[in-house]
């Protein structure tokens, strides 16, 4: 390696550290654009022969503000309101009478108000940083909702030179490159589009059962829902069963039978019949991997490592895939790796006798 190499290596880590700084403030709401843009591009491209990319973009950032952010804004506010309201001893619940029957069945005297309460808190912390930390999350989540969408125009704008930018800079050769380009597709389509839309549709589902059987504060549960639906088969059951069995605590042994019965016989399906369909074969999530990616994305990421926790574990193993892959297929039917190619080992070159002119006859003597 000269040194010409060695300075812009250097320099390329310094420059490389200086813009990981820059934009660690920000990598959340980066994430998120990228993830919006990836599931807008597909109605951009269709969309962009029509009208150009311009105003594609517009149009499909200004539907998406109407469709995704005003009613997510809403659900926010409502979900971090009751939210506060548990953690301030709120319950809305008949709390008395769920101490009485646990007593009278086991025996023991347990205090539902303080766990609650202290579970709600732990909750406010790990999301806000505290019950004062909501201001200062809604102020956050405004500014960085306004770069999303900035960023969210120039990624549909220019995502395609981006993309080939990216594939040109690939050390690998280009079947290698877009192989794992391919592979990575199909994990984030798995990721973003597949595992959303089952989670809302079950959280969705179940929340229509709890508002049927008579549940207080519909929509936080429904939210609460949502964020586990994204963990398969325990997700929605952590709500909806013991939401089940608090109705029948209380007397209300008809809406609790129901809303069990609901539970088991249409949330619960969704897991098996809703989210193979609607997530692609070919990227091969397994449920451990989509567990360890939704609990490591949320403690490192916040609400956006729901998605891109699952994704970041989803493009290494598309990358482990591809190197794999490659590495069989320089090994031969015979099991034996294919030698290396023979290089001329010679340090003596062949020299044109210099008895011999240019048509090949001999110079006279």
């Amino acid at each position: 390696m000269n040194t010409d190499t060695k300075f812009l290596l250097l320099i390329l880590a310094i420059i490389s550290l200086l813009t990981l700084f820059i934009v660690l403030p920000v990598l959340q709401y980066i994430l998120l654009s990228v993830i919006l843009a990836y599931v807008l591009y597909p109605l951009h491209s269709r969309l962009r022969p029509y009208v150009g990319s311009f105003v594609s973009a517009v149009i499909l950032i200004g539907a998406a503000i109407v469709a995704i952010v005003l009613p997510f804004l809403y659900i926010f506010w409502v979900f971090a309101q009751d939210l506060q309201a548990v953690a301030e001893g709120d319950l809305m619940l008949q709390v008395d009478i769920i101490e009485e029957r646990v007593e009278e069945l086991t025996g023991a005297e347990i205090e539902l108000v303080t766990l609650l309460t202290d579970t709600a808190e732990g909750v406010v912390e790990l999301m806000f940083g505290g019950v004062t930390g909501i201001i200062s999350t809604a102020l956050q989540f405004f500014i960085g909702i306004a770069l999303v969408l900035f960023l969210v125009f120039y990624l549909l704008r220019d995502g395609q030179a981006f993309v080939a930018w990216l594939e040109e800079l690939s050390p690998l050769d280009p079947a290698d490159t877009q192989r794992l380009f391919h592979k990575v597709n199909k994990t984030m389509w798995g990721s973003v589009i597949g595992h959303t839309f089952a989670a809302l549709v079950q959280a969705l589902i179940a929340g229509v059962g709890l508002w049927i059987a008579g549940i207080p504060s519909v929509i936080f549960w429904t939210v609460v829902m949502a964020v586990l639906a994204f963990l398969p088969l325990i997700g929605a059951f952590l709500i909806w069963a013991p939401a089940a069995v608090y109705l029948v605590i209380i007397g209300d042994t008809v809406a609790g039978v129901f809303l069990f019965a609901y539970g088991i016989s249409v949330v619960s399906m969704i897991d098996y019949y809703a989210r193979p369909l609607v997530i692609d074969r070919e990227a091969r999530l397994n449920p451990g991997v989509i567990l360890a990616g939704v609990f490591g994305g949320i403690f490192t990421f916040g609400f956006v490592g729901l998605f891109v926790g699952p994704i970041v574990i989803g493009i290494l193993a598309a990358t482990l895939e591809t190197i794999n892959s490659k590495r069989l297929r320089a090994v031969p039917d015979d099991g034996r790796p294919n030698p290396p190619e023979q290089a001329d080992l010679s340090i003596v070159e062949t020299e044109p006798d210099d008895t011999t002119d240019a048509d090949g006859e001999s110079a006279p003597g």
